[in-house]
């Protein structure tokens, strides 16, 4: 499966650094904004001993038309910001080339742009592509079901300089029925991110909790998306679309 990576900060790092240790996964090429590291090999880089020579292409070197027919990939993994998917994602879509954004949120008119992409090939986006995060969205929902009754809390951690409410807590909090307001956020030391949902029964506590201990979870999470959707047919995949079969497994 050869993967085209679109951001270079320290979460696309750490997915290109799980990508190049993948037996399933050729990273053929990253994209980034700055001139920094212009077509340096990305596993050179990284220090990852790797025949792939993956290399490092500015935003501005080529066209994205360009960039897919001069070096084609399969799937491309957006770990950059909410515009560049208006850049590329045309050129991609008509090329079947399938789209995994792990954007945190986009606005309606970009949302309605991604939903008119994947007419033309699979798309997926998630706020939060860890498994283990999406695992514990759908696990909550199940329980949310069974014992409506509940009193629920939300508890969000992350790193001292984030200022905004996690958008994943976001979603987890729209998935139950609660509000922003109903989200407690914890910010303090290098916390990568951390979510608790507790459930309060009258007679027990139910406690979900998912960690995020390096970035490189984002990666497998990433990885897993990809695989799940390149053999699908054209459409708007979430991680709990491809997720949910596993619930029904007997």
């Amino acid at each position: 499966m050869r993967v085209g990576l679109v951001g270079f900060g320290k979460a696309g790092k750490a997915v290109a650094t799980v990508l190049l240790q993948s037996e399933e996964a050729d990273l053929c090429w990253v994209v980034r904004k700055t001139t920094n590291l212009q077509h340096r090999s990305v596993p050179e880089f990284l220090g990852i001993k790797d025949d792939n020579q993956g290399i490092i292409f500015t935003i501005d070197e080529h066209t994205p038309a360009e960039l897919f027919d001069k070096h084609p990939v399969d799937v491309i993994i957006d770990f950059s910001s909410e515009r560049a998917i208006l850049a590329y994602g045309e050129a991609a879509a008509e090329r079947g080339i399938c789209i995994i954004t792990a954007i945190s949120a986009y606005p309606e008119k970009t949302i309605d742009f991604l939903k008119m992409l994947s007419t033309k090939t699979r798309l997926l986006w998630s706020p939060n592509i860890t498994v283990g995060i999406n695992f514990l969205i759908l696990s909550a929902k199940i329980l949310k079901s069974i014992a409506p009754y509940t009193d629920i809390e939300l508890i969000e951690e992350h790193f001292k300089d984030k200022k905004e409410i996690s958008g994943t807590a976001i979603k987890i909090s729209q998935h139950l029925g609660l509000t922003d307001k109903d989200i407690k956020s914890v910010r303090a030391g290098g916390i990568v991110g951390r979510h608790e949902i507790i459930f309060g029964f009258p007679h027990q506590t139910v406690r979900l909790i998912h960690e995020s201990i390096t970035r490189e979870a984002f990666g497998n999470g990433a990885l897993f998306a990809a695989k799940s959707i390149v053999t699908q047919k054209n459409g708007f995949y979430t991680m709990e679309d491809i997720l949910t079969p596993y619930f029904n497994v007997q």
